[in-house]
């Protein structure tokens, strides 16, 4: 795909977890918010932003500060920038009955301490940025 060339490929768990959690801190995101089991494959292109994540199956995380079922499916990717990833795929917070998908999540700056996420349907839900922290 040539929306991935040129790009930093990390293969297996330890190696793609390491690269994953080193790209959220670069860029100003929480380091909890993406709990990841079984990583198959982590990229990033340093020129255009664009990430992948590929992990054996799909995982549901319970975000407990927050109430919040969030689903990451086998395949993740989006473009990651200062304080957020935008055009994010593979990953869905529970609305209710509802998953549905979360499209962009931006770390509000200047710092309120506050993340948003937004959906493809335009919905925006609010949440203290502490309940993505590692160990979240």
């Amino acid at each position: 795909m040539a929306e991935k060339e040129g790009a930093i490929v990390k293969k297996g768990h330890e190696e793609g977890l390491k690269m994953a959690v080193s790209l959220l801190e670069e860029f100003g995101l929480p380091m909890g918010l993406l709990p990841l089991a079984d990583v198959i494959e982590v990229g990033f292109v340093k020129n255009t932003g664009y990430m992948w994540i590929q992990q054996n199956k799909k995982i549901e995380h319970k975000f407990k500060m927050i109430s919040k079922m969030v689903s990451y499916d086998t395949e993740i990717n989006g473009y990651i920038d200062k304080k957020r990833i935008k055009k994010l795929k593979g990953v869905k917070a529970k609305e209710l009955m509802l998953w549905p998908p979360v499209n962009e999540m931006t770390v509000d700056d200047p710092p309120t301490g506050k993340i948003q996420f937004k959906s493809l349907a335009g919905i925006t839900k609010t949440f203290p940025v502490e309940a993505f922290a590692a160990g979240q």
